[in-house]
């Protein structure tokens, strides 16, 4: 599948008869909204895992040395914490230049920490997206992640925004910590220091 994914999106019509939709975001999504909401809500999806196995090559790193964001992969017992954002369809054409690289529309369920359940979006890079990074051990892509750079800046800074999210969600993702754990040493002091500060909401 092509790396830029928008006329593919654009294509998908399950959610055009909607004045609102859920919108699930599981990476920079949840610390980075560039786009109007009407509500957000911490959530969490179940029976996929949040995975540093997407390359990019448009916002993390470039074409020739691209970093490495998250995506999600089936793994039937697992359980994704992120944030959900009630969304009308005219933020779609953001979204999908946003995450035009290897990214797709689904339709899943979302829960809130209320108990409630809707039919919401996500959008996932699958393996068959030209930009698929693949499985790598966690040290493997913190040294990837350590030497990426791209438009929206460097790719640590993304783990490391993602990380502080999560644990402000209080949600506990070995797979990320890990890669921040492995991350760290690799930066410079200067750098690893304003990471341990308190985080706010930071570009993609």
């Amino acid at each position: 599948m092509s790396v830029n994914t928008i006329a593919l999106n654009s294509q998908m019509s399950h959610f055009d008869d909607h004045a609102s939709v859920w919108l699930f975001g599981y990476g920079s999504i949840i610390f980075k909204a560039d786009f109007p909401y009407l509500e957000r809500r911490p959530a969490h999806i179940t029976g996929w895992a949040r995975r540093f196995w997407q390359g990019s090559h448009d916002h993390r790193g470039t074409a020739q040395a691209p970093g490495r964001v998250v995506t999600l992969v089936a793994q039937a017992d697992a359980v994704c914490a992120g944030m959900a954002y009630l969304i009308t369809p005219e933020v779609f054409a953001h979204l999908d230049h946003r995450e035009k690289n290897g990214y797709l529309r689904v339709v899943t369920p979302i829960d809130f920490d209320d108990g409630q359940r809707a039919e919401g979006l996500i959008y996932i890079a699958a393996e068959d997206n030209a930009a698929f990074a693949g499985p790598a051990s966690e040290r493997e892509i913190a040294q990837q992640i350590a030497r990426a750079v791209g438009p929206s800046g460097p790719n640590s800074e993304y783990l490391l925004k993602l990380a502080q999210a999560l644990r402000e969600l209080g949600a506990d993702d070995q797979h990320v910590f890990a890669i921040e754990r492995h991350l760290l040493p690799l930066l410079p002091p200067p750098e690893r220091m304003t990471q341990a500060a308190p985080s706010s909401a930071h570009p993609n």
